[in-house]
């Protein structure tokens, strides 16, 4: 759930966002799986940065973030019931998305008469496997492997409302670590998302997000585990200025059609300051 990807920002400016996100739920194994009846809570703490910048006389942006996070739950594994409690880094994220359409590069000045059409914007997104990873566990904060995600996406303001459609492609590298020595190999997972945004002022938004991802079906040892994703999620985001240089962001989503994967509720809450 990603609102206001593809908007035109102005350049020359710095972010820096903390915040917490809980998430919770049942997780819906493969039918190869001899996972049963598990359910998770996570608890994540984030940490990121991002500047504008003009890029060929357009607008373009550098992001990047890491967490940490700390995992309860319980399942049946093979009949049994077991349990963890663990805490780990996930694996750090940077992505640059470029406005090539419809978003000039400006300075805050300029930006401030700017009025928005449409604007269309492509962006790459690249997952490093640097986060906690031990190769004898089942669940880990890092997933041991690279990922990389192009994506494309367009916005549009139509008087005080904004819409925003997303469209990104998830390609996973190997993790040849999986549960020891073992192979885990992922198809690429498409993932479509909308937005519906209201403007009450500037600083101050509430938008409709949902989405619907598919494909990423896994391979352990070179066997199919038959588990194609066709999931989609439903939620809220509501964003707030508490100053020209301080906002808060509030989200919450929640699973509507999940195959296989998590289906999980989640909240957060972020605070972005600009330097």
């Amino acid at each position: 759930m990603e609102p206001r990807s593809y908007t035109n920002l102005p350049t020359g400016q710095h972010f820096l966002a903390a915040g917490y996100a809980n998430s919770s739920g049942e997780v819906s194994p493969s039918p190869s799986s001899p996972v049963e009846d598990a359910k998770l809570d996570i608890d994540a703490y984030i940490l990121g940065y991002a500047t504008t910048f003009g890029l060929l006389g357009s607008s373009a942006k550098f992001d990047t973030a890491i967490s940490r996070t700390c995992f309860s739950g319980s399942a049946r594994l093979n009949g049994d019931q077991v349990s963890v409690d663990r805490c780990g880094f996930t694996d750090p994220t940077v992505r640059l998305t470029w406005n090539f359409y419809g978003a000039p590069a400006m300075d805050i000045a300029s930006y401030a008469k700017w009025q928005q059409g449409v604007v269309v914007g492509t962006s790459l997104q690249v997952t490093a496997p640097t986060g906690s990873y031990q190769a004898d566990k089942l669940l880990n904060s890092g997933a041991n492997r690279w990922v990389y995600r192009p994506g494309i996406g367009m916005s549009h303001q139509l008087g005080s409302w904004y819409y925003d459609l997303i469209a990104s492609v998830r390609f996973y590298s190997d993790n040849n670590e999986y549960l020891g020595s073992g192979q885990l190999s992922q198809q690429p997972q498409v993932n479509l998302q909308g937005h519906l945004i209201y403007y009450f002022n500037r600083g101050h938004w509430l938008s409709l997000n949902g989405n619907f991802f598919f494909g990423g079906e896994t391979e352990k040892n070179g066997v199919a585990s038959n588990d194609d994703q066709e999931n989609s999620r439903f939620g809220l985001t509501y964003s707030f200025a508490l100053s020209r240089q301080q906002s808060i962001k509030l989200s919450f989503s929640t699973g509507v059609l999940t195959r296989y994967g998590n289906d999980f509720d989640t909240f957060g809450l972020m605070w972005q300051y600009r330097l």
